[in-house]
């Protein structure tokens, strides 16, 4: 009796969670597999919704005039005397993410990729080293690794000569760090926050929005944006396995400010301590030069939009400039991603883009870090490959790299995987450089890593074991929850 008892309660709030899904007016997508979920997954589901999806606090966790005033401090020293000049074949794509989050397109910056997660760490510690004002640092992961041991030394050794360090971890990204690890920079004074911390009390509202942001920040002069986190699988890589295969980017100019103001938005989220102060925006002095790289350029007059997209903003703007980039390319257009698992809208325009005529190349590692997620991208993987997209499975190593060039003109290096959760529920940040130099860099690239993959033949993906497919749709069900 007590049974048949607990049976009916636990239905009737499964009924009442399908109805707060439905009222909350999700993506169709979205909905069905958080329903699916309840009913198909018994209790499991039910606390996987709690955790990971409710959106009732979503407005109450994030504060966001804060962010609109860095924002727009960020820009106005600049645009109140410069007025840059926006490529026409571009123009379109730079008045969205303006309108959107106030990305302001910055001329004159260069550029420096890095595909070597060695090099990047080597130049990011010498560029630390240089630094005489501040020094702001912020990534998802930060392991207690010996990466991470080198950076916190070199951290407390610059606050000892009275530069001031910032630095904001993810609290779910580090859930494995030890706890020792930030708290000896905090004691060296080193000001450490964690980004909306997971406590068991409140966690539920709180897990699903995570900041997958890497940026660093170098006396607003130099700053760093890209995949990489601070961690020794980028260099050494894991036991079997190579080193990851990422992308970040070094960038000196104007473009910092979009960085700088980032970093500050998300500090005031963390900290909630809002910094103003006009020194974090120096303005470019091009007789005064910050340390240079051993190393050419890809472009040293590149112009570029910083766009940011968070969980609050009423339109998922990193996810919409793609679409929108997407549907005006001409000739080709070739992607990096971890994992595959796009909204409806990405991949209709991709495969929109496909049929037209425009060569759509997808490349992501063969095996995902997460087995789960390698299955779930195969089903729209097959969609997209009916439709002439061609996938470039990466041999070797993990393919973490998030960029995208796109008919010698535009390309882009930044957090964002093409995934739900990154379109949706992060925290990320993209430089989206209009630039030909840099294009043409990161086309070279994507070429040469082609030589470590297989293209991926749709006869072999449509006559697996049937077993298979089946296991994979039913995956892909809940593709949006992952």
């Amino acid at each position: 009796m007590l049974f048949h008892s607990l049976l009916i309660v636990y239905w009737v709030l499964v009924l009442c969670m399908a109805v707060m899904i439905v009222l909350e007016n999700r993506p169709p997508v979205k909905t069905v597999a958080w329903i699916l979920a309840l009913v198909f997954l018994p209790i499991i589901g039910l606390l996987v919704y709690l955790l990971f999806g409710r959106r009732r606090y979503r407005g109450q966790l994030i504060n966001r005039a804060g962010a609109i005033q860095l924002a727009r401090r960020a820009a106005y020293r600049f645009y109140r005397s410069a007025s840059p000049e926006i490529p026409e074949e571009h123009y379109r794509l730079v008045r969205l993410f303006k309108r959107q989050s106030a990305a302001y397109l910055y001329p004159e910056n260069r550029t420096d990729l890095f595909t070597d997660g060695g090099k990047m760490f080597g130049e990011l510690l010498k560029d630390i080293a240089a630094a005489r004002h501040h020094v702001h640092i912020e990534f998802y992961i930060i392991e207690a690794d010996a990466v991470g041991n080198r950076l916190s030394d070199l951290l407390i050794a610059k606050v000892q000569e009275g530069v001031k360090v910032r630095l904001v971890y993810d609290d779910v990204g580090c859930w494995n760090v030890p706890s020792v690890f930030f708290r000896r920079m905090k004691e060296a004074g080193v000001e450490v926050q964690a980004f909306l911390p997971v406590h068991f009390v409140r966690f539920t509202r709180k897990m699903n929005y995570r900041n997958h942001r890497k940026i660093v920040v170098i006396d607003g002069k130099v700053g760093y944006v890209g995949g990489m986190n601070l961690a020794s699988r980028y260099m050494e890589g894991t036991p079997g396995q190579h080193a990851w295969r990422d992308t970040h980017m070094r960038l000196q100019g104007n473009a910092v400010q979009g960085l700088q103001r980032a970093f500050l938005a998300d500090w005031y989220v963390a900290a909630n301590e809002l910094v103003t102060d006009t020194g974090y925006y120096p303005t470019t002095d091009r007789t005064v030069r910050f340390r240079e790289p051993e190393r050419e350029p890809e472009s040293r007059r590149a112009s570029l939009q910083i766009v940011t997209s968070l969980p609050t903003s009423y339109w998922p703007d990193i996810m919409q400039g793609m679409v929108l980039a997407m549907m005006r390319t001409e000739r080709y257009c070739y992607i990096q991603s971890p994992y595959f698992l796009p909204t409806d809208r990405f991949l209709f325009a991709m495969q929109t883009a496909a049929l037209s005529g425009v060569d759509v190349r997808l490349m992501i590692p063969e095996w995902a870090d997460r087995r789960l997620l390698t299955y779930a991208s195969r089903s729209y993987l097959l969609d997209a490959m009916k439709a002439g997209v061609r996938v470039y499975l990466y041999q070797g190593a993990f393919l973490h790299a998030k960029t995208w060039v796109s008919d010698d003109s535009l390309s882009s290096c930044g957090s964002t995987n093409i995934d739900f959760r990154s379109f949706e529920n992060n925290f990320e940040v993209n430089a989206f450089v209009y630039d030909r130099k840099v294009a043409l860099a990161m086309k070279r690239t994507f070429l040469k890593d082609a030589e470590k993959c297989y293209l991926l033949n749709l006869d072999n993906l449509t006559s697996r074991k049937r077993w298979h497919r089946r296991f994979e749709s039913f995956i892909r069900i809940l593709a949006p929850l992952l």
